[in-house]
């Protein structure tokens, strides 16, 4: 097996992801099998319980694993099927080395973090770099493994030791390392210092880079390139510059542009691989393809109103996000994304600051050419979601309702048309009269990690939904399958009524007890989703659901159905939520 290392100095959040997936797409254009790894160093098990407005989003694997949102980077990059296991955590570490202990694994021995617990880091390195991902059934020539965090943090001291042991156990040839760090530009003089520190540390740990990607915001002068190289003892060629790009899909043009591939050729020793001519074929069809997608500039606009509750961290709802962008690419829109506080929906009677938020909230949401209302948990702003999906109905506006979307857009819709004027949702009050969305039943209400109704669940289109514009999104089928994440569900009891007003739920699961899409008729495009689709999205195939959201907003949703969306781009990826 051959590794690609991605470690950060100098800061956290520099874009170590955004450079191990564009790394990995890059090998893919050779024909190579990749596989990636994310090691994060926090204590937690997994992502599952992190609030989203602290820690991003929370991403969901087909298994439904609960991971780090650059895992969605990597799926979204490369077109694989990632495991909960490509998700190392200090968490995930030490509860396999205290259950082996506990079993007597150990012999008697003192347990340690050198060797029991770098071990145990090198080893599910080694067992998991060896999963198949792409649906092929053949091992991965490479694994990229992205390190989280920052060089020098304390947290990170095992990781970077077993790392260190695992580049000498794995010899020359099969090893690399890509260090990221920052440049900052100082009263425009571009600094170099943090990056030799950076580049120092991180060798006098063990680790040596062969690639040292500078993050920027414009290009670094020539002097600049020479000092870095020199006091960071690398040669010029392999001081990579990664600036701020028009989109991060260009990033991977980016690192090709100043010969990434020959240096991963020559230090992975490439040349050594057999690559399959129809593989090596796909990866330039790929490369040719994905150039033609994210190299155009779109002139004409497209403003979307995204209402949520964690807008303070954007990354809360990076997937959301990510579909979006891949939906306007595909039908050449540039996108005008509008963040929009939902609270900021909810009438309010402080004066000065409050009232100005709420006017101006309301004038956004009025120039919208589209309304999403993603996913998210607990009563607060939930008002103004609402509020927001009553004029999306009422004013024909594009609507997509996602998780949390899709429930309070059927609450509202209950106390307009069906004379529930208190209708709410369990989650918000369990005493409440009219509850029109409840808790699973079979759910554990007192365990909250990886309780919820998570991962890859199939949905049935209804019998009478053949004029559903979801449906058609998928191109007709009778069953798709799409990731979950939730605990509540739209009360079965109260379906009937729903239904009988208007609100149609053209998708349901197997039981037809459990609903998964909502569709109006008599509208542009009004959709719920329970499911998230978003994180099945790829850049060169995105969501069903969202496509046709930001079709519908454009006023070409027509034409898109026209072009049989889940036959798009079938020859480089997995068809996306269809049925395997």
């Amino acid at each position: 097996m051959r590794y690609v290392l991605v470690t950060g100095g100098v800061i956290s959040g520099v874009g170590k992801g955004i450079i191990a997936s564009s790394t990995g797409l890059l090998l893919k254009t050779l024909g190579l099998r990749v596989s990636c790894i994310k090691i994060d160093p926090y204590v937690s098990v997994d992502a599952g319980l992190m609030a989203p407005a602290e820690h991003g989003e929370c991403f969901v694997l087909t298994s439904g694993g609960e991971v780090d949102l650059d895992l969605g980077n990597y799926e979204r990059y490369l077109g694989v099927r990632l495991t909960s296991e490509h998700n190392i955590t200090t968490g995930k570490v030490y509860l396999n080395v205290i259950q082996k202990e506990r079993r007597g694994d150990y012999l008697g021995k003192t347990v340690q973090i050198v060797p029991h617990v770098t071990d145990s880091i090198k080893d599910w390195i080694k067992r998991v770099s060896l999963i198949p991902v792409d649906g092929s059934g053949e091992e991965p020539d490479v694994c990229i493994i992205e390190l989280g965090g920052t060089i020098g943090d304390i947290e990170s001291m095992p990781f970077i030791e077993a790392l260190t042991q695992l580049r000498h156990e794995a010899g020359a040839g099969n090893f690399m390392n890509i260090h990221v760090s920052y440049v900052p530009t100082v009263h425009g003089e571009q600094k170099t210092k943090p990056t030799q520190h950076a580049v120092k540390s991180i060798r006098s740990h063990g680790l040596i880079p062969d690639v040292v990607a500078c993050r920027c915001e414009t290009p670094l002068a020539e002097p600049t390139l020479a000092k870095l190289a020199l006091h960071c003892q690398v040669e010029t060629s392999q001081v990579i510059v990664v600036r701020d790009m028009p989109t991060i899909y260009q990033v991977p043009l980016l690192l090709s542009e100043q010969k990434l591939i020959p240096q991963l050729r020559s230090k992975l020793a490439l040349d050594k691989v057999t690559i399959s001519p129809a593989m090596s074929v796909h990866g330039t069809e790929l490369w040719e393809l994905w150039k033609s997608v994210v190299t155009p500039t779109y002139q004409e606009e497209l403003k979307i109103a995204l209402v949520g509750k964690y807008i303070t961290c954007q990354d809360a709802y990076l997937s959301v996000v990510k579909a979006l962008e891949h939906s306007a690419m595909k039908i050449r829109r540039k996108l005008n994304l509008m963040w929009i506080d939902s609270e900021d929906l909810e009438p309010t009677t402080k004066g000065g600051a409050a009232q100005a938020k709420y006017h101006k909230a309301w004038h956004e949401v009025s120039t919208a050419s589209g309304i999403i209302v993603p996913g998210g948990f607990g009563h607060r702003g939930t008002e103004g979601m609402m509020r927001v999906s009553k004029w999306a109905r009422e004013n024909e506006i594009p609507f997509l309702g996602v998780c949390l979307g899709f429930q309070v857009a059927a609450i509202q819709f209950a106390r307009d048309l069906c004379g529930m004027s208190e209708a709410t949702s369990e989650e918000f009050d369990a005493q409440a009269k009219d509850r029109v969305v409840v808790y699973m039943p079979e759910l554990d209400r007192h365990n909250l990690g990886g309780t919820m109704r998570l991962g890859l669940r199939k949905t049935i289109f209804q019998q009478d939904s053949e004029w559903s514009r979801a449906r058609s999104l998928y191109g007709g089928a009778e069953v798709i399958e799409e990731r979950h994440r939730h605990r509540y569900e739209i009360n079965p009891e109260l379906v009937g009524q729903l239904e009988k007003a208007g609100l149609h739920f053209v998708g349901k699961d197997e039981t037809g007890e459990r609903m998964e899409i909502f569709e109006l008729k008599d509208h542009p495009f009004f959709v719920g989703t329970q499911f998230h689709a978003e994180y099945q999205s790829q850049v060169l195939n995105p969501s069903r659901p969202y496509l046709g959201f930001i079709a519908a907003s454009a006023g070409c949703l027509d034409e898109v159905l026209k072009q049989h969306p889940v036959q798009a781009f079938k020859a480089h990826h997995i068809p996306n939520g269809t049925a395997q």
